[in-house]
């Protein structure tokens, strides 16, 4: 009998020991679940009633060894690290272990006996990216029914085996707030994930600070608006009366769960609508609010207020007319980049210049792919068109990192390289605001997730569509309302 950790294999290779009836138990050690497989159990009849004699010995000894290989530290030497906790660390030392970082120093630093050692000379490394909106996976919320539509989940919708994912790991995403669309007041909950391997959404959720996986998202201007006709607003001022409408209801709710306090009979009657936004009132999720135009913007400010949560806001296209507003409401934006406003006219003010107005504002800033907007291998190129209009390096490396993760209530596990954090990272060919520059490799909790050098990872860079599964290659279609 051979024994080893079953938690730490990937989920396909899980399903495939289940599928072939390995057994094992279980057994919990400081709160967590741990797993040790019986490798006897499917080593003989089973496994050969599947496999050929041989590729069954070198299966079991393939794992063994890889298991082996995972338990043991990896150190990264010599490479520029960008920790955004810091300085920059030149020829820095990176060591992860079992998903986590263990150390980020300079030259000399420790390195674990029996740690695995990468050289990575003259390469960059940094936090894994960050993105704060994104329609990857073929999220959708509310229909035509309602213009507010709070009970709907993005994650009763994604597809976590979806092709769009390797796509943003080849840009270098390692964490994305995936979300339905605009075409509401409200759309629905957002989905909270990490770019792991995995066959089920639970696979991919990364549950938050506030102990939430996602936020709820709104819109204000065009979209959301559409027609006179039905269940939708058709104005700005009915949107906002809309809205307000909701948020009334949502806390009457709260007042009648808090006065029955304990006693059962007392409260409410359960109301999937009415949770989340209760959620919103004690600022346990997040509201990540669509809103292009200045008084748009001041809208969305102004309905936060009134009722006491904070927003981010997103896309804020014409930002630099409402950069001081966004700042006295001690409020977050997380911005785009467009070469081209794409018809959509309310955001024609969008400007280069956004990023630089909100930083010098005092705004913290994050920057997103809204993707299919901006393609997910390209946000370091959204970054690089900010500094360009007059955004500091570093305030767009945080936007890319430690910025968009306190977004999501995420800032104690991800966006910057510190010890006890996960072991998210990416490795740059060279300077992050070159266009020359790659993304060669991105790690997801210690695990290599994407490798310019593997033809296979390298297809969904270079490739175009055509790599795609017609299967699990969502798109995301905006058909004038949904991003």
């Amino acid at each position: 009998m051979i024994n080893f950790d079953f938690s730490i294999l990937s989920q396909p290779l899980r399903n495939y020991l289940n599928s072939v009836k390995a057994s094992y138990q279980s057994f919990k050690t400081d709160n967590q679940t741990s797993y040790f497989l019986n490798i006897a159990a499917y080593s003989n009849t089973t496994c050969q009633s599947i496999l050929p004699k041989r590729l069954s010995f070198l299966l079991v000894s393939f794992l063994a060894m890889g298991l082996q290989a995972q338990e043991k530290p990896m150190a990264f030497k010599g490479a520029l690290v960008y920790t955004v906790a810091g300085d920059p660390i030149e020829n820095g030392v990176l060591v992860v272990h079992k998903g986590k970082i263990v150390s980020v120093g300079k030259e000399g630093s420790s390195i674990p006996s029996g740690a695995t050692v990468v050289d990575v000379t003259g390469k960059i490394i940094m936090p894994g990216i960050v993105d704060t909106h994104s329609h990857l996976g073929g999220p959708a919320g509310g229909d035509a029914s309602a213009a507010l539509n709070p009970e709907t989940r993005a994650l009763d919708a994604v597809n976590p085996t979806s092709d769009g994912f390797k796509k943003a790991l080849a840009g270098g995403i390692t964490t994305i707030n995936v979300m339905p669309g605009s075409g509401h007041l409200m759309s629905g909950q957002t989905l909270y994930i990490k770019m792991r391997e995995g066959t089920v959404i639970d696979d991919l959720l990364i549950t938050n600070e506030k102990g939430v996986y996602g936020g709820m998202k709104m819109a204000n201007g065009t979209n959301p608006m559409r027609t006179t006709a039905g269940a939708f607003p058709g104005t700005r001022s009915k949107s906002a009366a809309m809205a307000r409408e909701l948020f009334v209801k949502a806390q009457e709710y709260k007042n009648k769960i808090e006065k029955a306090g304990n006693d059962a009979s007392k409260m409410p009657e359960r109301d999937l609508k009415m949770e989340p936004l209760v959620e919103i009132l004690e600022g346990k999720r997040v509201v990540h609010f669509h809103t292009h135009k200045a008084l748009d913007i001041l809208t969305a400010i102004r309905i936060s207020q009134e009722f006491g949560f904070k927003p981010v806001l997103h896309h804020v296209s014409e930002a630099v007319a409402a950069a001081d507003e966004i700042a006295a409401a001690g409020l977050r934006a997380s911005i785009i980049h467009l070469d081209s406003h794409g018809g959509k006219m309310e955001a024609m003010g969008i400007r280069i210049e956004n990023g630089a107005a909100l930083e010098k504002a005092g705004v913290e800033v994050a920057i997103h792919t809204d993707d299919g907007v901006t393609d997910s291998r390209l946000l370091i190129r959204s970054a690089t068109m900010m500094v360009k209009g007059g955004m500091s390096k570093n305030k767009a490396i945080e936007a890319l990192t430690i910025t968009g993760a306190k977004m999501l209530d995420l800032g104690s596990r991800v966006g910057s390289l510190e010890k006890g954090k996960d072991a998210d990272f990416i490795i740059l060919s060279g300077d992050p605001f070159s266009i020359y520059t790659k993304v060669e490799q991105t790690w997801v909790e210690g695990n290599k997730r994407y490798d310019i050098s593997n033809p296979d990872d390298k297809a969904f860079l270079t490739g175009g569509y055509d790599v795609y599964s017609p299967i699990r290659a969502e798109m995301h279609h905006h058909e004038g309302a949904t991003d």
